[in-house]
């Protein structure tokens, strides 16, 4: 006989389980409806029972054993918003073992530990759903393993990080240099008081690892993809960039050209005609490009408790509208295909190169040779004067070059006695085509 009644267990009531529970608990007419049963918050995991919160409970849902969750046999669905590696790991492998489905909103887990969690569900005949982890209300996962299930995706390209977007909008907008936006946002509550794991790229690169997974059905490590924070952006950058006709802006970029697959976090200059280059503050947007269906695009508030709450139930809705048909298990394709991923050679990109050089004659030519011996062309040069005019600051686009022969390029003007510096080295997005 089937019920009439769905039981979660809730494990984490902090910002984002909050909302879990105020939407489950005010949208209960619109749930029943779409799913044709009732949804019930029944035991809910917390470190503190005695901690105030925002919102008031039951006495009797509130446990800090975890074992009351996933060996309840009322409790059909674990929802796990506790964030961590362990033990979130060890409560939803215990879950799934007890026969639970999953919702869970935690990327660090799903990036290092995703296979082996799919393959337990798959093992059980379980769900595990985990849109929240990537880019908050945006539904960007459920899009690519069901909008282009019948497409073959060849790049993902995105802003998937509000800490950071919002950080690079500053200092885009008013000039600032990094350490002073970075302090503000702080103030703010957007960047933590350790900033790291956001502006280090670390944050992004975890959530890329998960599309590049899901996107093109490979099992890619958090350590496939390459990764470099924001930094060591400076205002000069920016601004430079600007006159180009570009924004920068940190990247996730994941692409495939036939199996051969990068992945690469990384400040990345974007063209002004692009829309990415006008996401601003700390909206995330993600661009996806399929064979057959070309260019789309998802925007959103990437985090914050309503937007990541509403990800986590949308998912929760699907468990029990697979439970009513009896299709559990079923949704999640685990990846099928064999990761090969490219070397530097095979890495082709657009480049933005800052020097700083002697004022002399002969030193753009000695610059265009080391180039020409790379094979790397010019799209854009501009020269300015430089600590009083005693130097000069020349600022590079290439056209598409080989990252391995970037970084050649790089190593030589490092090792010439005219250059005193390499400044800055970026990859570039759109524009002139090749």
């Amino acid at each position: 006989m089937q019920k009439n009644t769905v039981k979660v267990g809730l494990m984490g009531l902090g910002t984002v389980g909050t909302g879990v529970v105020r939407i489950v608990q005010g949208h209960q007419e619109d749930l029943q409806k779409q799913t044709g049963l009732s949804i019930e918050i029944a035991k809910v995991l917390v470190q503190d029972v005695e901690k105030t919160r925002s919102l008031t409970l039951d006495r009797n849902m509130i446990t800090t054993d975890a074992a009351e969750l996933f060996s309840n046999p009322d409790i059909d669905v674990i929802v796990e918003v506790i964030g961590g590696i362990h033990p979130a790991k060890e409560y939803i492998l215990n879950a799934l073992e007890n026969g639970k489905h999953i919702v869970t909103a935690n990327k660090d887990l799903m990036a290092l530990h995703g296979a082996e969690i799919l393959s337990k569900a798959q093992e059980k005949g379980c769900d595990v759903f985990y849109e929240a982890s990537v880019a908050g209300g945006i539904p960007i996962l459920r899009a690519l393993v069901e909008g282009f299930s019948s497409d073959r995706i060849t790049k993902m390209m995105g802003i998937v990080n509000g800490t950071t977007n919002y950080i690079m909008t500053k200092m885009s907008q008013e000039g600032a240099d990094y350490a002073e936006v970075l302090k503000e946002a702080q103030a703010l509550g957007y960047a933590e008081s350790d900033p790291t794991a956001d502006v280090e790229g670390h944050d992004a690169a975890r959530k890329m690892a998960i599309l590049s997974t899901l996107g093109f059905h490979v099992d890619m490590s958090l350590e496939d993809v390459d990764c470099q924070g924001i930094s060591k952006v400076s205002a000069e950058d920016i601004s430079y960039a600007k006159k180009l006709g570009y924004e920068i802006k940190l990247l996730g970029i994941a692409q495939r050209d036939d199996e051969l697959i990068e992945v690469s976090v990384q400040p990345t200059l974007v063209h002004h005609t692009h829309p990415l280059a006008s996401v601003n503050g700390v909206f995330n947007a993600i661009y996806v490009h399929g064979e057959a269906v070309g260019e789309t695009m998802f925007y959103g508030p990437g985090a914050g408790e309503l937007p990541t709450a509403t990800a986590v139930v949308s998912d929760l809705v699907t468990v029990v509208k697979n439970m009513k048909l009896g299709v559990n298990g079923r949704g999640s394709v685990a990846p099928y295909r064999e990761k090969q991923l490219k070397t530097d050679d095979q890495i082709v990109s657009k480049y933005f190169l800052r020097l700083i050089v002697d004022d002399k004659r002969g030193v753009l030519a000695q610059i265009t040779r080391i180039l020409a011996d790379h094979d790397v062309s010019l799209e854009q040069v501009l020269q300015q004067p430089y600590n009083g005019g005693k130097q000069s600051e020349i600022i590079l686009i290439t056209h598409h070059a080989s990252r391995r022969n970037i970084f050649e390029v790089r190593k030589q003007f490092e090792e010439l006695t005219s250059i005193s510096e390499v400044k800055s080295l970026y990859r570039v997005e759109g524009g002139e085509e090749k």
